[in-house]
């Protein structure tokens, strides 16, 4: 079943480590952005930047290299932003 509208759903598990899965959910072909950023705002890492169609789709956010603490998933696509928080434990 298509989603009927964006979504970005939690990131499972939370916490995690060291990689969790990340779900989202477009109603039509659109360019999807997803960066992941660390507490102050600095850019971790791009896990996303493509045109894709309508669907749900997971991503899997591997933090091995990274620092326990909270992140932040932002996804945009078009003209719908949304941001979860994820947290890393070690």
């Amino acid at each position: 079943m298509l989603p009927i509208e964006y979504k970005l759903e939690q990131n499972y598990p939370n916490p995690f480590n060291p990689s969790t899965i990340i779900k989202f959910g477009i109603p039509e072909r659109n360019n999807v952005l997803i960066k992941i950023y660390d507490i102050l705002g600095s850019e971790v890492t791009t896990l996303l930047n493509h045109e894709m169609d309508a669907g749900w789709y997971e991503l899997i956010f591997n933090a091995a290299e990274y620092s326990t603490g909270i992140y932040i998933c932002r996804m945009q696509a078009g003209n719908y932003v949304s941001t979860k928080k994820m947290l890393m434990l070690k």
